[in-house]
């Protein structure tokens, strides 16, 4: 199941595209080009008859030395079935755009780290047709950032160290700087990142310790882009739960579940997105339904 520290995982690098490359340079050492433009793209990589795939984030990156495509996949555990379909997104990947896709993966465990960085060989012994070797970003390589002045260069890289350390022992100090680098930007940013970092501290102690720091400036409930940053999540949510019980989601219900923004509702039509068997069944009994 889709978590929502697994959404906010790669949902920051959607907030600044500009991170992705950052961090790549800073912590893997890759000598990514520096970028010209991004854009973000439809993550949907669903053929017309099969099985439904979809990456977590695509974006295209537009560079001096040529295009790129950055798929972004955050991992909670070890899965083999998505060694598999690494390969297939890179593959299709290439085949419809014709430039180069780069697999970047996310985790918040060291474990899981260490399998994903594992290569993908696929063809003979010695001879592969072809070999997928993922980037990966977990505890193990992003800096742990727990200095005020150092999270304040660049506030959305210790916003991710705070998502990839919140489950160790040194949360409070990493969470504490960064509500101290947070002032030095714009509100709207703030509350956004706060949302994130909320969504994605799974560990009971850590989150406890955001909200309580975050209680004074409260980014997260007197902003509307924070707001609908929530509602976005959980209607997405819903249409997950549907897609991963093998639910065919008709347009007409996914365009009515994603433009709402009560998150009142939203909860509702996620509970019964857990046993449903037809998609319309979400609005049963809804006022205007």
């Amino acid at each position: 199941m889709v978590s929502s520290s697994h959404e906010a995982l790669h949902r920051i690098f959607q907030k600044d595209p500009a991170l992705l490359t950052r961090t790549l340079q800073r912590v893997l050492h890759i000598p990514f080009p520096e970028p010209r433009e991004f854009a973000v793209l439809n993550a949907d990589l669903t053929e017309i008859e099969p099985v439904e795939r979809r990456v977590d984030t695509l974006m295209r990156v537009e560079t001096d030395d040529g295009t790129y495509l950055l798929v972004v996949e955050a991992q909670g555990k070890k899965d083999e079935d998505k060694r598999g379909s690494w390969a297939y997104y890179l593959s299709y990947l290439y085949a419809k755009y014709r430039c180069e896709p780069v697999l970047i993966v996310l985790t918040q465990s060291s474990s899981t780290a260490r399998w994903a960085s594992e290569p993908i060989r696929l063809g003979l012994p010695g001879w592969h047709s072809l070999t997928v070797k993922p980037l990966v970003l977990g505890p193990d390589n992003v800096p742990l950032i727990a200095d005020e002045r150092e999270a304040a260069r660049d506030v959305s890289l210790a916003a991710f160290s705070a998502m990839t350390h919140g489950r160790g022992p040194d949360a409070a100090a990493i969470l504490e700087s960064l509500t101290a680098a947070m002032e030095t930007i714009d509100s709207e940013s703030a509350a956004v990142l706060a949302q994130l970092i909320e969504s994605c501290l799974d560990e009971p102690r850590a989150k406890q310790i955001w909200k309580d720091l975050m209680m004074p400036v409260n980014y997260f409930f007197r902003n509307p882009v924070a707001m609908k940053l929530r509602a976005q999540e959980r209607a997405e949510m819903t249409l997950h739960i549907l897609e991963w019980r093998g639910i065919t989601v008709p347009e007409a219900v996914r365009e009515r579940v994603l433009a709402c923004e009560d998150l009142d509702q939203l909860d509702v039509w996620g509970q019964r997105a857990v046993h449903v068997t037809d998609p319309a069944d979400l609005f049963d009994d809804d006022e205007g339904a």
